[in-house]
């Protein structure tokens, strides 16, 4: 079994577009499915079968795995059967007719467009009057989460060859090593400028080509970056993510449209945001009408 996990590794890294979070948590789902085989006595992986398989599951439920996570490792093992009988390790697919269980959606948290815009014009001010080199990199690294929707992963990658001040856009690596151009309004392009020109105060030989440095000069890392922002909203970054995608739709944004900004892979995962502005709609209905 090891030397199979070893091999589906490789073929991960080699030819699906996955990140290494991904990569990672799927080769863990199927270490501690090796383990649960060895304590089945099963050595053999030509006597795999499905029942195996859903033992598994049931166990893990039964240690309080969360339907989330139950929802992933059977995605890891479907797609580790898959690739073993391909490629000759298994007489067929067992896990082709396993059930994956459901997922539980919760909707994410949000800011209003007024918590919005009051925090930046809090960040605003205080860089203006402060004149910190990080304050100033600070309004500019929020505002441009909330202007993009961007990942903070993706943030954290930005280069200056990637932001194009002609087209007000950026390019961004997402998950998966996938490319794509989000874009930017005027005050996101604004505190970005004004980053930019106080950048070589911090730079060094350490600064390369990215956007964003921390306070020894190297490109900032995410945990400072979750720090700032929830120093600023009280939220970590993933809210102005969910913040930019729900006051898009409510904006008038078409779904495929906001899809396309997040670099969401499945329509069904921006999906959620609909349901977010559906109850803030029925939220400010029962509030201020009459007849509620």
């Amino acid at each position: 079994m090891n030397n199979a996990i070893e091999a589906f590794t490789s073929y991960l890294n080699r030819e699906r577009s996955l990140s290494d979070n991904t990569i990672r948590a799927y080769i863990g789902d199927l270490e501690s499915f090796a383990s649960h085989l060895k304590a089945l006595g099963v050595d053999d992986l030509n006597t795999l079968n499905i029942s195996h398989l859903r033992s598994w599951l049931a166990n893990q439920q039964s240690k309080g795995a969360s339907r989330t996570t139950l929802s992933r490792r059977a995605t890891s093992i479907k797609l580790f059967t898959k690739w073993a009988h391909k490629n000759g390790l298994l007489p067929n697919d067992v896990g082709a007719n396993l059930a994956t269980p459901k997922a539980h959606r919760v909707l994410p948290e949000i800011l209003d467009v007024k918590s919005a815009d009051l925090a930046m014009q809090s960040l605003e001010t205080f860089a203006e009057e402060s004149g910190e080199l990080t304050a100033i990199r600070n309004l500019a690294m929020v505002e441009m989460l909330y202007a993009s929707g961007a990942r903070v992963s993706e943030l954290c990658g930005l280069n200056l060859k990637d932001i194009d001040y002609e087209r007000s856009t950026i390019r961004v690596i997402g998950k998966g090593s996938k490319e794509r151009v989000i874009p930017i309004g005027r005050p996101a392009i604004a505190a970005l400028e004004k980053w930019l020109a106080v950048r070589p105060q911090l730079a060094n030989d350490k600064s390369g080509d990215a956007v964003f440095l921390g306070a020894r000069g190297k490109r900032i890392d995410q945990r400072q970056v979750r720090e700032v922002v929830y120093k600023t909203i009280e939220l970590g970054p993933h809210a102005l993510r969910h913040s930019a995608a729900t006051h898009l739709l409510e904006g008038g944004a078409d779904l495929r449209t906001v899809q396309e900004i997040l670099g969401h892979a499945s329509l069904s995962t921006t999906q959620i945001y609909t349901h977010v502005s559906a109850e803030r709609l029925h939220s400010a209905f029962k509030q201020a009408h009459p007849r509620a």
